[in-house]
């Protein structure tokens, strides 16, 4: 596979949990630098969920990852305005967006401007969603 010089991912990462760690470990083996937007709480309710674990201390979770180099709020999500800013030559996301009308825009705005699209598998049977309901459930329980 294609070896790049600046990597670029973003996610809430609530509740790190191995399918975070996956989606940065691969990103990290096909890029020579790593940046990782953090979602900011502001920016959650896109998934209509308040994080659990607080914007500041998910940052300190992630930039902790030896995978990682370098962390930085997402504060919306433009990815276009992302790329002018961190000037990335490719971005990694999980393929439960791929064929998605918004990725598919967004492959042909980056396509040209040299952007590479990477979909990388996701991590079945874990996700802050999940993790979520086991919480509810067991409170209520």
């Amino acid at each position: 596979m294609k070896r790049y010089k600046i990597g670029y991912t973003t996610g809430v990462f609530d509740m790190f949990h191995v399918g975070h760690l996956n989606l940065l470990k691969k990103a990290s083996e096909l890029c020579d630098y790593l940046i990782v937007g953090v979602t900011t709480d502001e920016l959650t309710s896109y998934k209509n969920k308040k994080a659990i674990i607080p914007f500041k201390d998910r940052c300190c979770i992630v930039e902790a990852v030896r995978y990682v180099d370098k962390v930085v709020p997402q504060t919306n999500m433009n990815k276009m305005e992302a790329w002018e800013k961190y000037n990335f030559d490719v971005m990694f996301v999980g393929d439960d967006w791929k064929g998605t009308d918004v990725w598919n825009d967004l492959e042909i705005k980056f396509k040209k401007v040299g952007v590479d699209i990477v979909y990388f598998p996701y991590t079945k049977k874990v996700s802050s969603t999940i993790l979520r309901e086991y919480l509810y459930s067991k409170k209520k329980a």
